[in-house]
């Protein structure tokens, strides 16, 4: 049976994650981590998950937990999951990244780690989400440069990062389609008098309201139409189950760095 490690295990989507372990065959919880200032450091992870209490408490190191035929789902912060990243190089346990938020400095970083391992990157781990980024490449491909490209996408006000890593992901992928760079074409909210839009333009906006679990529009407008692509998030669950999916499968791969593309073949 694969046992998996949570990063994060005291937040919400580390709770989300403990709980659907529990519930999953094959697959069992192996240890917990969290920040060691986390008001749930310490406690059992199965009671703060909801799940009962399952005797495994939630401590600040990694390392320790990482035995044989054990893996890593890390929900937790750009800083903490390369840290985690380290331990998970040293002890050769895989470990799939659902933290968001990083720099392209970090990035390369992980890609560079993650191939002296089995590592998994993506910034969004809904199945969903995953499919429609491949969808938006094609979409881009076909338009051209005839239909204006806005993003908008929305979280829960206690979000820290934006835009989000997923509308980031969803950007890179149709100014790839397009043959733009995004870092010149990228365009994130508008204010004042900014002139016309420019044609290569890919606008990206945040909102953060209330409880919002993660709600994305791709739109791309043209004269006389428009055409928009959606996704909602109706419960973090949608993550975890897609976090767990792709753990049971890097464990099955060679060494080497992988996103869910890899998992749901959409290379």
């Amino acid at each position: 049976m694969l046992g998996i490690v949570v990063c994060g295990a005291a937040g919400r989507m580390g709770q989300v994650v403990v709980r659907l372990i529990h519930g999953t065959p094959g697959v069992k919880l192996a240890g917990a981590v969290d920040h060691p200032k986390s008001p749930g450091t310490g406690k059992d992870a199965g009671e703060l998950a909801g799940v009962g209490k399952l005797g495994i408490r939630v401590g600040d190191r990694l390392e320790p937990l990482l035995g044989k035929n054990t893996a890593i789902i890390d929900f937790t912060s750009p800083d903490a999951s390369l840290g985690f990243l380290r331990s998970a190089v040293k002890r050769q346990a895989p470990m799939v990244i659902c933290t968001t938020g990083f720099n392209a400095k970090q990035i390369a970083e992980i890609r560079k780690l993650g191939r002296r391992t089995r590592a998994l990157l993506s910034p969004n781990m809904s199945v969903g989400v995953n499919l429609l980024i491949s969808l938006l490449g094609k979409a881009a491909k076909s338009l051209g440069d005839d239909y204006d490209v806005e993003i908008v996408e929305a979280h829960h006000h206690l979000k820290r990062d934006a835009p989000s890593g997923t509308a980031f992901a969803m950007a890179r992928e149709i100014a790839q389609a397009l043959k733009r760079d995004l870092d010149k074409v990228g365009v994130y909210g508008r204010k004042g008098i900014v002139g016309e839009r420019k044609k290569k333009e890919i606008g990206v906006v945040a909102v953060r309201a209330g409880d919002i679990v993660g709600e994305h529009t791709v739109i791309f407008g043209g004269i006389g139409e428009r055409i928009e692509f959606i996704h909602r998030a109706h419960s973090r669950e949608n993550f975890a189950r897609g976090a767990v999916r792709a753990v049971q499968w890097l464990v099955k791969q060679k060494k080497g760095f992988y996103s869910m593309k890899d998992v749901l073949g959409l290379g």
